[in-house]
């Protein structure tokens, strides 16, 4: 079984720049990709300096060209479990193994149990203001449960509705400030026609229209398989370093906020403290000569 130096689960832009960074070091990289990025619903990718508007499925493959180009290796698999040493088993029974490993997988969105709202997911209805605010500026736009986020919203659009199933809106003169409307009731759908959203459906009845649908959803960070390895998010230090000596994270997987770009720079730096890392252990088990005059 080959050893690499380092094994990077995980190839989006954390993982990839990572790889990148990595294999333009002289070292031996295999890159894991389960095929599922988060943005994968998105038609275009966003605040990324040189390519704004690259579509995320063109922006993965020429990374992967890039890495591939230095010698970088790639595998299509799901990653179940690590074991110390490391052994990086996948869910075919694939067994890898490592000196390093880094962590990139990123998160899932844990959307509320709205009928439609998965299926509108990165195309209408989204998270970001920063990554699909400019797409949808000027037009009517919804906020649903978090009135910080609509005050946000209100940089992009001075058509902004703010729904929240709660009479109780401490935030509520700062948004009528704002020329924030709100709307008290609970959502029941999506109304979408010509696969276009058009409103948010209340379970009175009413559809407030909107053309977009901006929400927070709750971040889940895919890193179930290295909690048996006792890793603590919260112990994460410089460069992404774990608390379990040899593996790092980069990325959305230990800092939910980043987007692409700041994603990207996690995966070189960590890169970079990965190879410091290797260069110590290989001084350290380089044999030594003692010359005698």
């Amino acid at each position: 079984m080959t050893t690499y130096d380092v094994v990077v689960i995980g190839a989006g832009v954390a993982g990839l720049n990572a790889a990148l960074v990595l294999t333009r070091a002289r070292r031996s990289v295999l890159v894991v990709d389960s095929g599922q990025p988060r943005n994968a619903p998105a038609a275009h990718s966003h605040g990324f300096l040189t390519r704004d508007g690259v579509p995320p499925s063109e922006l993965y493959a020429l990374g992967r060209k890039e890495v591939e180009g230095y010698g970088g290796e790639f595998i299509d698999g799901e990653v179940t479990a690590i074991t110390r040493g490391f052994t990086v088993d996948l869910a075919d029974g694939t067994k890898l193994k490592a000196r390093r490993v880094l962590v990139a997988t990123g998160l899932r969105d844990e959307l509320p149990d709205i009928p439609g709202l998965a299926e509108r997911w990165g195309k209408d209805a989204i998270a970001c203001p920063y990554c699909h605010g400019y797409e949808f500026a000027d037009r009517p736009i919804g906020v649903l449960h978090d009135a910080n986020h609509a005050l946000l919203l209100r940089q992009w659009s001075s058509d902004i509705v703010f729904v929240t199933p709660t009479k109780d809106i401490p935030e509520r003169l700062k948004l009528e400030a704002r020329g924030i409307r709100i709307v008290e009731g609970t959502v029941s759908g999506l109304l979408v026609e010509d696969d276009r959203l058009r409103g948010v459906e209340l379970t009175d009845g009413r559809c407030v229209p909107t053309e977009a649908v901006f929400l927070r959803p709750n971040f889940v960070a895919r890193d179930e398989f290295l909690k048996p390895l006792g890793y603590d998010p919260a112990l994460t230090g410089f460069a992404g370093k774990t608390n379990v000596d040899g593996i790092w994270v980069a990325g959305n997987v230990g800092n939910m906020m980043a987007n692409l770009i700041s994603s990207a720079a996690e995966g070189s730096t960590a890169a970079a403290m990965i190879n410091s890392d290797l260069v110590q252990a290989d001084t350290n088990d380089a044999p030594v000569s003692l010359v005698s005059g």
